[in-house]
């Protein structure tokens, strides 16, 4: 049987777990939206470039793929940072934030169109903007 200390440690993190995987389907949800907005409603086409390869379109599948793999590597990175750091909020906050602003170079460097630079940016956007603040209301305060 669980005693009282035991049980309340134990909510705590089953919340916690499932606050953050909804944050991770989160960044997948407002990556497909993003997407469903820009091609088909919009017409953009998300094509990119690397170096002297083929054209290659940005489907949907891929954009939802990279979202949730980008949120879950976040989620393992900010349980990483609270288990080294007593302002873990803050520690993973500035490390997201800067992650998010790397990740924009790829759309600059390999978007075929300037259409394409600012849908992909704006993918990249929609995000961090949904993920960021979501998963850092889980960590623990500084």
């Amino acid at each position: 049987m669980l005693t009282s200390s035991a049980s309340a440690s134990a909510v705590p993190r089953v919340r916690q777990g499932r606050a953050r995987a909804l944050c991770a389907a989160g960044g997948a949800l407002a990556a497909a939206l993003a997407w469903t907005v820009e091609v088909p409603l919009l017409g953009v086409q998300l094509n990119v470039r690397f170096g002297a390869g083929h054209v290659q379109a940005i489907a949907i599948g891929q954009v939802t793929g990279v979202a949730a793999a980008a949120s879950l590597l976040g989620w393992l990175l900010l349980t990483l940072i609270e288990r080294r750091t007593p302002r873990a909020r803050l520690a993973w906050t500035a490390t997201a934030l800067a992650a998010l602003a790397a990740s924009l170079a790829l759309p600059l460097a390999t978007a075929t169109t300037g259409s394409a630079v600012a849908g992909l940016i704006a993918l990249h956007l929609a995000v961090g903007a949904a993920v960021i603040p979501a998963m850092a209301r889980t960590a623990r305060p500084s």
